[in-house]
């Protein structure tokens, strides 16, 4: 009898599994709380959350600060640097278990969508965007002459593309928005002979690469740093370091990839699904028609990749978001659609069917924050906090950190966003630096490089919706990511000992 091949479970069911397995844990892991503090700019005020769901309101003066052994400077709170509230150390209680059942299993997948509706919208009119551009025949005519153009140093193009990714990931967090440039760069990957694989390392890997050694990113160390007291100065130059040999590091992983696959393709860790990703992104493209670059195409072509700039510039300068993003999108596909001179149904339906493309990928992210929904509302996480906490608390000082780094690989499975893992966790943990005797910017630092290495692995976070975007499963993916995790785990365990030993 021949024995079926097995096939890896998509991202939807592991999605499904991972949650199946929190609510499970909802029952056997103690429930508990910190209290929380928050501003109140109407005020003004310091509003403490208590455990039993009642408010203490307090004035907004350092003096509270200290009272409540919080060690952060009041100017943080009022002029709107720290936004979310934060855990107040040694207020933790355990609270009354609050177990999950079956029907949260499917009620938090649909309210982690219904949450995440901000972020999938954005996904959607990116979609539409492109579906518009194809069109047009920009993206075919745009092609064919940079084919024409790149030959023999196709790698200057993935070079190019990861620097940018790794400053723009360092300076400004971009994570969720890079979702925005697999459109437009993963059709030049596939006519420059790379694969899906190259794709998400130029990007991906690239962009969390940079925001894992973060210098001034505010979306992780800047407030990291706010929330442990200490100016994001602080330890910017190991993190200097560590942006430079870790950017290095993927460049040359990167370089010895596509080395392998244009020697041979079949090397290619998604050789298998290699037609069905390129019917998927390059459908409109025939080498053998050429199309005329005409000025119209060519403004399209420019209108359509000067959105990307537009929108890191909205990100970093004006404080947007999602909504913002998703505006100007639609802003510019309503722009294309005039210049075009397609007739209205067939711009529709281009629109439609872009946005369609994007429509998997966009249940993955809504999924994967109804996990974290399971987690809050099972009142789990800060009992692993508080835990973790005592199990560093006391270490020698090398010891403490390489301790402080596995803690936040874990805790950043279970709190996938920088800034929410920030404010709940660095006002527990940069207090046990005084007392080991470490600067709190080392814990800082542990914090951010240990996150980021879980990043690349966690289907809680953006992975998985980069995958399905791509068609690559989540086994290929380990195969491919695994030594870059590696050296990333080697590299921020020798700077924060390097740092230890430079006291």
């Amino acid at each position: 009898m021949k024995l079926k091949k097995f096939a890896f479970p998509t991202a939807f069911t592991i999605l499904f599994a991972i949650t199946v397995i929190v609510v499970g844990l909802t029952w056997i892991i103690p429930a508990g709380e910190y209290q929380r503090l928050s501003y109140n700019s109407a005020e003004p005020s310091l509003v403490v959350a208590k455990i039993d769901g009642s408010h203490e309101v307090l004035p907004a003066t350092q003096a509270t600060l200290n009272d409540l052994n919080v060690s952060i400077e009041i100017n943080k709170f009022t002029d709107g640097t720290i936004k979310k509230p934060i855990a107040i150390p040694g207020t933790y209680e355990r609270v009354a278990q609050q177990p999950k059942g079956i029907m949260d299993i499917t009620e938090s997948m649909v309210k982690g969508t219904i949450e995440g509706a901000d972020v999938i919208v954005f996904i959607l009119v990116l979609g539409g965007l492109i579906g518009v551009v194809n069109q047009t025949g920009a993206f075919n005519a745009g092609l064919t002459a940079l084919a024409n153009r790149t030959k023999g140093k196709e790698f200057l193009v993935v070079f190019g593309v990861t620097i940018i990714l790794s400053i723009g990931g360092t300076s400004c967090g971009i994570e969720e928005e890079a979702v925005a440039f697999y459109p437009i760069l993963v059709p030049i990957f596939l006519i420059l002979g790379y694969d899906a694989i190259v794709c998400v390392g130029a990007i991906f890997l690239a962009s969390s690469m940079g925001a894992g050694f973060s210098t001034v990113n505010p979306f992780s160390v800047v407030i990291a740093s706010n929330a442990s007291g200490i100016s994001f100065i602080e330890g910017i130059g190991f993190r200097t370091i560590g942006l430079v040999i870790g950017t290095l590091g993927v460049l040359v992983y990167l370089y010895w990839y596509c080395k392998k696959i244009k020697k041979d393709p079949t090397f290619s860790y998604n050789y298998e699904n290699a037609e069905s990703f390129k019917q998927r992104f390059l459908s409109n493209y025939d080498p053998n028609e050429i199309l005329e670059f005409s000025w119209r195409r060519k403004v399209i072509l420019c209108l359509f990749v000067a959105a990307f700039p537009i929108m890191v510039w909205g990100v970093m300068d004006m404080g947007w978001w999602f909504p913002q993003m998703a505006a100007l999108f639609l802003a510019i596909a309503i722009i294309i659609i005039f210049l075009s001179g397609l007739k209205e149904k067939t711009a529709i339906d281009g629109f439609i069917h872009g946005a369609s493309e994007l429509v998997g990928v966009s249940l993955i992210i809504g999924l994967a924050r109804g996990v974290n929904l399971v987690m809050e509302q099972g009142k789990i996480a800060d009992t692993i906090l508080e835990f973790m906490s005592h199990i560093v608390a006391g270490m020698p000082p090398s010891l403490f950190l390489l301790a402080q780094l596995v803690v936040f690989i874990c805790l950043g499975f279970i709190v996938p966003s920088s800034s929410g893992l920030a404010v709940l966790a660095m006002p527990i943990m940069a207090p046990l630096a005084d007392a080991v005797g470490v600067p709190r910017y080392m814990v800082v630092s542990a914090y951010n490089w240990g996150q980021y290495i879980m990043l690349f692995l966690a289907p809680t976070g953006l992975v998985l919706a980069t995958l399905q975007m791509l068609d690559i499963s989540y086994n290929k993916w380990l195969k491919f990511i695994m030594p870059m995790v590696i050296f990333m785990f080697v590299l921020s365990a020798t700077l924060l000992l390097v740092q230890v030993a430079f006291l």
